[in-house]
């Protein structure tokens, strides 16, 4: 364990291990890719390091060249802060996971998202070239497109993930839950900040397309396949094709709740 982690890094390290072993005794046929894949390592970072680069590796990417960027981006203890932050959001939130190392080892949303966070600490260091070709590999095997330069927060679940586009100049804050489908885009050839900003607490539901930059604000909802052309305010709903307000939230954070039922006020 590395002394450098947070006690939320520690716990959800602990209970990755501690599952893995059950997992390996339970079911045997599974003990060899458990012991590679967790049980070898000393660290979440580690660990997530050596998946990640094994998931992502193919002739132009290959293993040992991903794993000395990947150690290098989870050695930040902020990094692994927020690996730590997004799955524990995906255990408190997703009623299919029950277990932390199930996004861990499973959930591509999870692992897409933090692929994502090797690829921006390259965009920021300036190795954009290489940044976008982990973006890349993220596209075609998770089936997810984050562009390297977006700013994403922590606690982040993103559920399913398939289809999932967010742009070159999006923000997405903390304790936010996406659903699969989802588009944070732009409206056209524009250049410059043309991407939706997303803040703290927001829950978008399957197939929503926001467009443009405008602010999505704290603690709002956005319904399914509704397409947002406007800003939102702070707790509002939104729903329709262009969105509307429906309603408003019943509470602070509905990213927690991860209730898309809504009643039109």
């Amino acid at each position: 364990m590395n002394s450098q982690d947070s006690p939320l890094a520690t716990k959800v390290w602990q209970n990755i291990v501690s599952e893995a072993k059950q997992a390996a005794t339970g079911e045997p046929v599974l003990a060899t890719f458990l012991q590679m894949t967790i049980l070898d390592w000393d660290s979440l970072a580690q660990a997530l390091s050596y998946h990640l680069s094994n998931k992502l590796a193919d002739s132009s990417t290959p293993v040992p060249m991903l794993l000395g960027i990947m150690n290098e981006a989870f050695a930040d203890p902020e990094t692994i802060q927020a690996v730590a932050r997004d799955i524990q959001a995906t255990v408190d939130r997703d009623s299919a996971c029950d277990l932390y190392s199930s996004p861990f080892l499973y959930f591509k949303g999870f692992l897409a998202l933090q692929a994502y966070r090797v690829a921006h600490h390259l965009w920021l260091r300036g190795s954009r070239s290489m940044a976008m070709l982990i973006q890349y590999r993220i596209s075609l095997v998770f089936a997810v497109d984050i562009h390297p330069a977006a700013v994403i927060g922590s606690g982040v679940m993103i559920d399913h993930a398939t289809g999932l586009v967010i742009g070159e100049t999006a923000v997405v804050e903390d304790c936010v839950s996406i659903m699969q489908s989802v588009t944070l885009g732009g409206t056209g050839k524009e250049s410059g900040d043309r991407h939706p900003k997303i803040r703290c607490g927001v829950l978008l539901g399957p197939g929503a397309k926001i467009l443009g930059n405008i602010e999505i604000g704290e603690g709002a909802m956005v319904a399914a396949s509704s397409v947002v052309l406007k800003p939102v305010a702070a707790h509002a709903i939104v729903a329709g094709v262009p969105a509307t307000v429906v309603g408003h939230t019943q509470t602070d954070e509905p990213s927690k709740v991860m209730d898309h039922y809504f009643k039109c006020s």
